[in-house]
């Protein structure tokens, strides 16, 4: 195992005299090491990648709006509802990791546990290679992370290339972790190369369908070799996911967050579409609304409940809040520092991919098994799931209701058409991110279209065009000084040389 030691020289007269074996003795801290360690990296990186951005209630609240599973109920209108910002830039922020990340594998270099830290390394590149494409269109990738070789102006690959290389290194993840043997400083699956081999395959899954308008044959063969070879996610304890604890360092990002939850309204969308299957999530995720409660209903009354119409104004949206007509956030998600871990990917997401990819006949199986079998983990989650005890107003999840949950709308439309039972699939994976701060079914709404997220021009706050959601943020602006003539030629062969929120990338062209 290979080290990296830090010695601190330190020149002072009076101590010339004394030895360099008692300088090391007296300078030294017996209780702090000096010694850097791949598992030290790998806990210090693991961090940085999954932390909430800011995490803070204000912040937080912001963070989920993209997807219109919230409402903000204020005066002034917040960009976040229509996946813009203050701030609408994209960021390539979590390539300073990759450094750290080659140390991390280097230091491991001679040690059993090499091949699991290359592992942890391409994925988590092919993690933030991921993200940024997604947000940006092409990036860095072939080139990213190389400064210590000397490029420092990475080129920017195409897009459909960025693809094909992060396919190439969760592969080759995989091929690591399957290799390797369970590691230290790994807080997500406490160094467990299996669960990390799985993640890697499944998300080979989740790349390919992500560019599902522009995947060959070849991927979707790839596609139906991976869920046929079997070794993916097999539960929820292969999830992944950010655990939050009562170390103040590492809360809840909405813990001690009332004066924000009492303006943060479940949104229409989230209401009417967890009432239409008689989902008892509704109460986990939502207050009942005042006035609806004063007007006689009772709070595990599915009717007691009424969303906020993200499409409204912002200032019709604080009036109606004033007078309690819409439900808002439940009061369980600001009481506890070790709330609701964060999810990234979870095994349900899996199943519905795959139900997915079944439908549009990428492979054989039987989709509605995998429809059910995801929904029945994600409830099966919350019902397991810490502090909503007497919060979830007499409504709790139990083993019974989730074995009579497919009936009615919720009942996978076997006699009904494809579309209607993608509308299925694609509405359970977009309830999976509710409230997870992560943004992360935005890419399936531009893809898809469903659920179809609510626009009225006249509230619309897209700065070119208000009758369209924007599809990318904007390259970092630092890019035009620090790589400006790769970043020229990105936005002028991807864009026409404007570098717009409303350009459409390459995977969701038809």
């Amino acid at each position: 195992m290979k080290n990296l030691k830090y010695t601190i020289t330190v020149v002072i007269s009076l101590f010339l005299a004394v030895s360099c074996s008692n300088f090391e003795d007296i300078n030294t801290d017996p209780n702090k090491t000096n010694e850097v360690t791949p598992s030290m990296l790998a806990t210090q990186i693991l961090k940085d990648t999954y932390r909430f951005w800011n995490p803070n209630p204000s912040d937080f609240t912001s963070g989920n709006l993209f997807n219109k599973h919230i409402a903000m109920l204020e005066t002034n209108p917040n960009p976040y509802q229509y996946f813009y910002s203050y701030w609408p830039y994209g960021s390539f922020d979590s390539y300073t990791r990759l450094t750290d990340l080659q140390y991390m594998a280097q230091f491991a270099e001679g040690g059993a546990d090499e091949p699991s830290y290359k592992g942890l390394q391409l994925f988590l590149k092919a993690w933030y290679g991921f993200n940024a494409t997604l947000s940006m269109g092409d990036i860095p990738y072939s080139e990213a992370g190389k400064a210590l070789e000397g490029i420092t102006q990475p080129k920017y690959d195409k897009q459909a290339d960025v693809f094909d290389e992060i396919l190439a290194d969760l592969q080759q993840a995989e091929a690591y972790f399957a290799d390797g043997v369970n590691f230290s400083g790994d807080f997500i699956y406490g160094g467990n190369v299996t669960k990390w081999r799985r993640l890697c395959n499944a998300m080979q899954l989740k790349v390919i369908q992500t560019m599902s308008k522009k995947a060959s044959s070849e991927h979707k063969a790839r596609f139906a070799a991976i869920v046929n070879a079997g070794n993916l996610m097999t539960g929820n304890e292969d999830n992944l996911k950010l655990v939050f604890s009562t170390n103040a360092n590492a809360a809840y990002p909405m813990w001690n967050g009332e004066s924000r939850r009492i303006y943060t309204g479940v949104s229409e969308m989230t209401v009417n579409a967890l009432k239409s299957m008689n989902d008892r999530r509704l109460f986990y995720f939502a207050e009942p609304a005042q006035a609806l409660i004063d007007g006689g209903l009772t709070e595990n009354d599915f009717d007691a409940y009424a969303g906020a119409p993200t499409q409204l104004p912002a200032e019709n949206l604080a009036l109606n809040n004033a007078s309690g007509a819409y439900s808002l956030l439940n009061k369980r998600y600001v009481q506890f520092m070790d709330g609701d871990p964060m999810l990234y990917f979870t095994y349900s997401e899996q199943c519905f991919i795959i139900a997915e990819a079944i439908e549009e006949n990428w492979l054989s199986g039987n989709a509605q098994a995998y429809y059910e079998n995801g929904v029945k983990a994600i409830l099966s989650y919350y019902m397991n799931m810490g502090h909503t005890t007497g919060l979830v107003h007499g409504m709790e999840i139990t083993q019974a209701y989730i074995d009579g949950y497919f009936t009615g709308a919720a009942a996978y439309a076997t006699g009904g058409t494809k579309e209607d039972r993608l509308h299925q699939v694609w509405t359970q994976r977009w309830l999976i991110d509710f409230f997870q701060g992560n943004g992360g079914n935005y890419p399936q709404f531009l893809r898809t279209g469903y659920p179809e997220y609510p626009l009225d021009p006249s509230t619309s706050m897209n700065p070119d065009n208000v009758n369209v959601y924007p599809k990318r943020w904007m390259y970092p602006t630092d890019e035009q000084t620090k790589n400006p003539v790769n970043y020229q030629k990105a936005i002028d062969e991807q864009y026409g040389g404007y570098d717009g929120i409303n350009q459409t990338p390459w995977y969701i062209m038809d």
